[in-house]
């Protein structure tokens, strides 16, 4: 309260007034984005604060005597900063208990005690790596989040919904957190069940797998919508709408494979295209482009069709 008043008296406003103005702001957090700055700094007066709206504005910064200055935004000071940014936490999630065991299993093999191990992930289509040529993420907003959306047909409107999301608030199989270029492990994208009643409940209907950078909310596509139809209708136009994909699984070989994308479906994608993720990019499988990258099957292409980067889908 005495901070409150003091803001309020230096700006000759009342206290009511300062606060009213402080619930309008958009929601921030504040932390040192930078691994080097978080082990070098002791806590001393050798520190910059610095803000900036979108990944690719310029931060603007200030010691602690109040010295203005504007930093590169694609490399951090030596000097430590502190980030004042808008907020892309969840801090409603509440975080996952972490347990220890520690037991004598005696070198035997088979379930310790009661406990049994878990059940094996369902089956459905799986990513087991990925590799991007950029971050998407200005330092000042730290390590880069990744997540993989399954869009498909929405009822049997000509719109696309977001049927489900990869990434490292998911949850479940669906997790998994990269906060670098390259990923490798196993992460359910769309299960058995999923794609089986994807299907039964909208024929003939493909599904696009579209990767952003997440800078908002958790596992909620936020992005320009203009540009978003933009690049479906670039990379479309190209691939002669081969740029979905499907369960093309037989008695003996599992796969997921290119299908036709409804193209009309990038025309209405604005109820939850939103602002503020960078479009990483959508899927297209190799057969596709005409093109192979070792160790993937699938191009991320972005805007113009340049290659964002690649993933390997597999179906399990």
């Amino acid at each position: 309260m005495r901070c409150l008043r003091q803001i309020a008296s230096e700006n000759g406003l009342s206290e009511e007034s300062i606060a009213e103005q402080a619930k309008a702001a958009i929601e921030i957090e504040v932390y040192l984005p930078v691994p080097a700055h978080r082990a070098a700094w002791t806590g001393d007066e050798n520190i910059l604060v610095a803000t900036a709206l979108t990944d690719d504005d310029p931060p603007i910064a200030f010691d602690v005597d109040g010295r203005r200055q504007v930093l590169d935004s694609k490399t951090p000071p030596s000097t430590p900063v502190l980030a004042v940014v808008p907020v892309e936490t969840d801090f409603s999630r509440i975080p996952s208990r972490v347990e220890e065991c520690i037991v004598d299993c005696g070198g035997g093999g088979g379930p310790i005690g009661d406990v049994l191990p878990p059940p094996p992930p369902p089956p459905g289509l799986y990513m087991t790596k990925s590799h991007f040529v950029q971050d998407f993420e200005g330092w000042l907003k730290g390590s880069p989040e990744f997540e993989v959306h399954m869009l498909g047909q929405k009822g049997t409107t000509d719109s696309l919904y977001d049927y489900q999301c990869a990434g490292e608030h998911a949850g479940g199989p669906y997790t998994f957190d990269q906060n670098d270029l390259d990923w490798s492990g196993n992460v359910l994208l769309f299960s058995k069940t999923q794609l089986e009643q994807y299907n039964a409940a909208h024929p003939n209907q493909n599904l696009r797998v579209f990767v952003v950078e997440d800078d908002d909310t958790a596992c909620q596509i936020k992005t320009d919508v203009g540009r978003a139809e933009q690049l479906f209708k670039i990379v479309d136009s190209l691939y002669n709408d081969l740029t979905g994909g499907n369960d093309s699984s037989t008695a003996v070989v599992k796969a997921y494979k290119y299908a036709k994308a409804a193209r009309s479906f990038w025309q209405a994608i604005s109820s939850f295209f939103k602002t503020n993720d960078d479009v990483v990019g959508t899927a297209v499988e190799d057969d596709i482009v005409g093109s192979t990258y070792p160790g993937y099957n699938w191009f991320v292409k972005g805007d113009d069709n340049i290659t964002n980067g690649w993933i390997n889908l597999v179906m399990y």
